[in-house]
């Protein structure tokens, strides 16, 4: 277990999202921009997930179209996400609608650093993992493909965990 200053100190690296896209996400980015007429910083798609990051300030004004595009497209689970530019901040907007009770990071693996959040509730907790854990795996892909901390080679591990209190 890391000490509070270190742990203080990678969440609030600065981080960016890589614009790297695919011709699907490159039609994704076309029509989410005719559809909202704002850009997005980002389309991913992982998985069954289609992440679409937009700027902070667009985000409500994005978030009312998002009925109309999880109808338009089918069979994929669409999420609008405000971009952040530290790391303790995107971990928080990708769980928009859950009460997040603590971040901390938990240890090292082989993989990188393990960081978990602890949520209140069962309920909120399976939100957060997903059905079969699609995802919180989704996330975890997110940030090994998609997102890059700056002056940083840690890979993140996030998982959910329910506080006891």
């Amino acid at each position: 277990m890391l000490n509070k200053i270190s742990e203080k100190s990678i969440f609030s690296r600065d981080i960016s999202l890589i614009k790297k896209f695919s011709n699907e996400e490159l039609k994704l980015y076309k029509y989410f921009h005719e559809k909202t007429t704002h850009f997005p910083e980002s389309v991913v798609i992982i998985d069954n997930f289609i992440f679409f990051f937009v700027k902070s300030h667009y985000y409500f004004s994005c978030s009312s179209y998002i009925t109309s595009i999880r109808q338009e497209i089918p069979n994929k689970k669409v999420l609008i996400i405000r971009s952040e530019k530290t790391l303790i901040r995107q971990i928080f907007s990708l769980f928009p609608d859950l009460y997040i009770h603590d971040v901390q990071i938990k240890g090292f693996n082989s993989k990188g650093i393990v960081v978990s959040v602890y949520i209140l509730t069962f309920k909120d907790r399976g939100i957060a993992i997903g059905r079969e854990g699609s995802y919180i795996k989704a996330v975890n892909k997110l940030f090994n493909r998609a997102i890059k901390i700056q002056e940083c080679d840690i890979i993140f591990e996030l998982e959910c965990q329910v506080s006891i209190m």
